[in-house]
């Protein structure tokens, strides 16, 4: 079954939002350094949600609070879905993998792209064993992800543009669960 956003819910842009319907949040905004403290203390006050709607996630500010944030999804046996008018960009995918069960509903987008840190560093220009490298692989292996998904994010698109990863993509890098 699909899961959508209502009709009536808005959200508000630039901030990490949740709408509840039953046992679903509904989350949409940018992840930023307090993210995993966001979700936190939202699942204490809301312990009967099992399911996390992506609905529209631009992004990430801080990667390392975004893993942790996925990480925190995943200890807490959270599902995670994309509704079929949503999408997830960059980090916005990394929160996605933390879930249990993932599922992409038709019509929802998944962007990836090289990162860019805010001192200006460019991943290619990297030695393919620099430890920057295994922070990320590491995470996508600990999510269930293969390493490729990586290398692949890395060439997709520079990181001012987005790639949309086709069905095919991902399925093949086992993004969804069954």
């Amino acid at each position: 079954h699909q899961i959508t956003s209502p009709s009536h819910v808005k959200f508000v842009n630039e901030q990490l939002s949740f709408v509840v319907e039953g046992n679903t949040a509904y989350v949409s905004g940018v992840l930023g350094h307090e993210s995993k403290q966001e979700l936190s203390r939202f699942i204490q006050k809301n312990p009967n949600i099992s399911t996390l709607a992506l609905v529209d996630i631009q992004g990430s500010l801080d990667q390392q609070a975004t893993m942790e944030t996925a990480r925190l999804i995943r200890r807490l046996k959270l599902d995670t879905v994309i509704v079929r008018t949503g999408y997830v960009v960059s980090g916005g995918v990394d929160l996605f993998l933390g879930g249990v069960n993932r599922t992409i509903e038709s019509g929802a987008g998944v962007g990836v792209h090289s990162w860019l840190d805010m001192y200006g560093v460019d991943p290619q220009e990297l030695n393919m064993a620099d430890p920057i490298h295994a922070t990320y692989v590491n995470f996508y292996l600990e999510m269930g992800i293969p390493e490729r998904f990586y290398w692949f994010s890395l060439d997709a698109s520079p990181p001012e543009r987005v790639y949309f990863l086709s069905p095919e993509e991902i399925y093949d890098f086992n993004l969804v669960t069954f």
